[in-house]
């Protein structure tokens, strides 16, 4: 195929897919950055992305690329893991315009759905009619229907439901160069003039060379066109991995879904021994058999005892009778420990364990990249137990580790390895171990993949599998249907090389020059941005329970406000800093895509959305951290440059504060004036449609400094707690830092400041003025004396999370700054931990609100879910983010995103709140938004406990006589 890459020729390509389609086509920078990449290991640089807005669309794009000899790859949600979603000509996005579930028919429980159909979506539909669809990857809430054909995914209910070609019954198909073809089942299309021919000719082959097991998913199931098979061309075309066609609209089968589930969780000694005791289990017609081993699960909190256990899942039409299923299933287990859950949140709690294994098992315990490659290879669940044991050895053999998970009742294991794919000793050992580990899954009579399709990682090694006549046959097929080669040239037939195209060659050798300290990347930038693997859990549609990732993306639907969007991004960028360096090769025919480095305008456009929200720290799998990943990037592209006008007003904040205090009442004044109003949010870089909030006219530190001087009597004088003056609470609400203090004497504490102008430095980090951050730290820390250490109170979630987080990692060799961080507690934090006999006053009422993100992601609020119960306030607070995310939500072009987070969850949650519900928001942001866009005062924690304790103090007073001491 032409490659080109020639400027001319992509304007010429650009303007003619421009004028054919009616979606869009974007051959910008920004989109090739963004889909250079998959899920896998491998990097293919596109000439330009297409989004068809319609079959007709697919169509005229086909017949264009093929006019000038570019090839095409199809994409879904991006989340293969074999290579095989990328390439180096036109990417057809199907995404963006292609998410119809076009009829929905409960009778014949069948679907019509176009490709680019999210799978959570349709199941959400068929949902009110008692049904699903039975294959469910655990990306299951951003992969598409056109991926899971492409890859014939199957899930982790395939022992009951099969894999995705079990439940297509049609398919419509476009084919390279524009003509559209219906699939059906019992039907060869008469298109395909070479093909019954082929069948014919090598009945015999195709009758014995392919290897019966359930997750045989590896290269083209050509025997599904054998007569006696009922010559299936649906089948034969799933698992085709984009290289035959593309896929416009599908009709699928729908399953009954089960009333009720429940899992019976069973501990064995092992994963041989788990791997062993699955197959036994099949014959209870369990709904899945999941196995995973102790070194994936960190923190086995709620499981049986073991070393490796079995999540097997049971229907029934009541709760009892799926609780009774999971008894029988455990009683016939020969489990060393085991349990039955039917609480629906403590099965979501386990089965998230599960799902976002894609994501942990990337990391070692030790912190120790994996990376896929073998992620899914199978073998007859019969042979798993004992291909276990010999696949755990050759890892040895060759110096490996890896984490071993999956579909244990289909044979099907999912395993991340800490290949070293950045040296060339490293992609060596790893072609040495691809070749041997390919000869030891068929030796058990296995698949290469079991699920994700063989792409480019394990292509290359079909021989070993099927031999070079069937292989050859393979070739002869793709050639039948897509005679050009223009549809995913180098995977499965003719394939690239295994280790050709890999994703980090282009990255560079040297750890980049950078701020904070990465610690637990070892220092290195790459290394962090590195972390995204591609699995797209910030993708979703909606947040997953109170989970916040990713606000933006949910706001715009554009990839490149995805964290995994921005990620792609900053590797690009690193790609493009190390070739002008010399200091990577070129992987897909292509150096990075961003040549301008830190100064890129690309990465700075994508990253100008991010709220910083910290949501990824915390909810991603692979714990990526676009919040300091941003910082940082700001930092160096406004190096010795003026910056925005916000990064002047709200990214220094505190000093303006400090000089603003003594004249609050005036400058509250003007602000009520609204042209001065207007002026001043011109000039500040502030979003027009906000309302400037009201400067104190005490600040929290005064109040304080007079209260103390009162007298209060304090039960004892020994138990002392520093409450930290954030910028927020000492400025704009000091009633917060008032209640906090009623609170902790109630408590019998006395409260004390940590020193005069203490700062976290927030502001200066969100807005990337990093060596500013760094000098109002270190001065923080030498103000702090002999309080350094000590409990540490901190009202503000965001502040608390600078301290805990930003702080140590921006003063890495500081060791104050680790003994500060360790210091941090909110006060519900406080409260349990110092003062564990001290009640709450009864408040029964419900509430609602928000849960900061920063206090989601890096605090927890286990406590304060706690502390909320004692006091009896009932109701959950909304997930997600608020959408003001300190100083985002007031700067000038985020208003439109920021009011369309606070949409998502939190004003909806409020407007359906019930009379007498009090709104409840630690964060001043949250309070902020839910004020100015709800029309609501949402208070912080503190204050409602201190109004119940004056209220309980009130009725006190009336029971004794005497005046009562303040």
């Amino acid at each position: 195929m032409a490659a080109h890459q020639n400027p001319t020729e992509r304007a010429e390509l650009a303007q003619a897919l421009r004028t054919a389609v009616r979606g869009e086509a974007d051959f910008g920078t920004t989109a090739r950055a963004l889909t250079t990449m998959d899920a896998s290991n491998y990097r293919r640089v596109p000439l330009g992305v297409v989004s068809p807005r319609d079959a007709d669309d697919v169509a005229a794009a086909l017949a264009v690329c093929r006019a000038y000899g570019v090839p095409v790859v199809p994409r879904g949600g991006g989340t293969s893991i074999a290579g095989q979603a990328t390439g180096t000509g036109v990417v057809l996005d199907l995404t963006r315009h292609l998410r119809r579930i076009v009829e929905l028919d409960p009778a014949s429980r069948t679907a019509v759905v176009q490709p680019g159909v999210i799978l959570d979506d349709l199941r959400a539909a068929a949902a009110p009619h008692g049904l699903t669809f039975g294959p469910d990857p655990s990306t299951h809430s951003r992969c598409t229907l056109g991926g899971m054909i492409g890859n014939n995914s199957c899930g982790a209910h395939s022992v009951a439901w099969g894999t995705t070609a079990d439940n297509t019954h049609a398919l419509t198909v476009t084919r390279y160069g524009g003509d559209t073809l219906r699939l059906d089942r019992g039907t060869l299309p008469e298109a395909l003039p070479g093909l019954p021919e082929l069948i014919r000719t090598h009945l015999a082959l195709l009758r014995t060379g392919f290897p019966e097991l359930p997750r045989r998913i590896s290269g083209y199931a050509l025997d599904a066109l054998l007569p006696e098979r009922g010559t299936d061309p649906v089948r034969a075309f799933c698992g085709s991995e984009g290289t035959l066609g593309v896929v416009t609209e599908a009709t699928v089968r729908l399953v009954e879904a089960p009333a009720a589930r429940a899992l019976a969780v069973l501990g064995y000694a092992d994963e041989a021994a788990a791997a062993e005791a699955a197959p036994g289990l099949l014959p209870h017609h369990p709904l899945t058999v999941e196995g995973m081993a102790a070194d994936l699960v960190r923190e086995p909190a709620g499981l049986p005892r073991g070393g490796a256990w079995l999540f097997v899942e049971t229907g029934g039409a009541t709760p009892a009778e799926a609780r009774a299923h999971a008894e029988r299933v455990l009683r016939a287990a020969d489990a060393l420990d085991g349990t039955v859950v039917t609480d629906p949140a403590g099965q979501r709690a386990l089965w998230r364990i599960r799902e976002d294994a894609a994501g942990t098992a990337t990391r070692m315990p030790d912190g120790t990249e994996a990376w896929p490659g073998w992620e899914d290879c199978a073998v007859p669940p019969a042979r798993l137990g004992p291909y276990l044991r010999d696949f755990r050895a050759l890892l040895a053999e060759h110096g490996l580790r890896g984490t071993p998970y999956g579909h244990f009742g289909d044979g099907c294991i999912h395993v991340r390895i800490d290949f070293d794919l950045l040296s060339p000793p490293g992609v060596a050992r790893f072609r040495r171990f691809s070749e041997e580990l390919a000869d030891l899954v068929v030796a058990h009579g296995g698949s290469l993949s079991g699920e994700h399709g063989d792409g480019q990682a394990r292509a290359e090694l079909l021989p070993r599998m099927y031999g070079d006549e069937l292989v050859a046959l393979f070739s002869r097929f793709k050639d039948i249907w897509d005679p050009d080669g223009g549809m995913n040239p180098g995977i499965l037939a003719r394939p690239a090389r295994l280790d050709e195209n890999l994703r980090f060659e282009v990255l560079p050798r040297r750890p980049v020059d950078v701020a904070f300290g990465y610690p637990h990347d070892g220092g290195d930038f790459s290394a962090a941005v590195r972390r995204c693997v591609g699995v797209a859990k910030c993708r979703t549609a909606r947040p997953a329970g109170t989970g916040v990732m990713c606000p933006s993306f949910r706001a715009t639907g554009e990839e490149a406000h995805s964290t995994r969007g921005r990620a792609r991004l900053l590797h690009e960028m690193l790609a493009g800093e190390a070739g002008e360096a010399g200091e990577a090769g070129e992987a897909g025919g292509a150096g990075g895509v961003i040549t301008d480095g830190w100064r890129s305008t690309e990465v700075r456009d994508a990253l100008d959305l991010c709220l910083s929200c910290k949501g990824c720290r915390s909810d991603c799998p692979v714990g990526v951290d676009m919040a300091t990943y941003k910082a940082e990037f700001l930092h160096h592209h406004y190096r010795r440059r003026l910056r925005p006008a916000a990064h002047y007003s709200m990214g220094r904040l505190p000093l303006w504060l400090r000089l603003a205090a003594p004249f609050a009442p005036v400058l509250n004044t003007l602000a009520r004036m609204r042209p001065l109003a207007d002026l001043a949010k011109r000039l500040a870089g502030i979003a027009p449609q906000r309302t400037i909030p009201v400067l104190a006219r005490q600040t929290f530190t005064r109040w304080l400094g007079r209260h103390r001087g009162k007298g209060t009597v304090i039960p004892s004088d020994d138990h002392v707690v520093t409450v930290w003056p954030d910028t927020f609470t000492n400025h704009f609400s000091p009633e917060v830092g008032r209640a906090a203090v009623r609170v902790l004497e109630s408590a019998g504490r006395r409260t004390l400041l940590p020193g005069r102008g203490v700062c976290c430095g927030l502001t200066y980090v969100s807005t990337g003025q990093l060596d500013k951050a760094r000098k109002v730290m270190r001065r923080t820390l030498d103000r702090l004396g002999s309080t350094l250490g000590a409990p540490l109170v901190v009202l503000e979630p965001s502040c608390a999370a600078t301290l805990r987080t930003d702080l140590p990692e921006l003063l890495p060799d500081d060791p104050r700054a680790a003994e500060l961080a360790a210091s941090v507690r909110t006060l519900a934090q406080y409260l349990e931990k110092y003062a564990p006999d001290w009640q709450p006053p009864r408040l029964n009422r419900p509430v609602t609100g928000q849960t900061h993100c920063h206090q989601h992601a890096v605090l927890g609020d286990a406590a304060e879910r706690r502390l909320r119960e004692r006091a009896g306030l009932t109701g959950e607070l909304s997930g997600g983010c608020c959408g003001l995310a300190g100083n985002f939500g007031f700067e000038r072009g985020h208003w439109d995103v920021s009011a369309a987070c606070a949409e998502e969850s939190l004003l909806p949650s409020v407007r359906a709140s019930e009379p007498g519900t009090a709104f409840l928001a630690d964060g001043f942001s949250c309070r902020t938004q839910l004020e100015q866009l709800g029309g609501v005062r949402a208070r912080h924690l503190a204050e409602l406990l201190a109004e119940g304790l004056d209220e309980d103090l009130m009725e006190g007073a009336g029971e004794v006589s005497g005046p009562v001491a303040e």
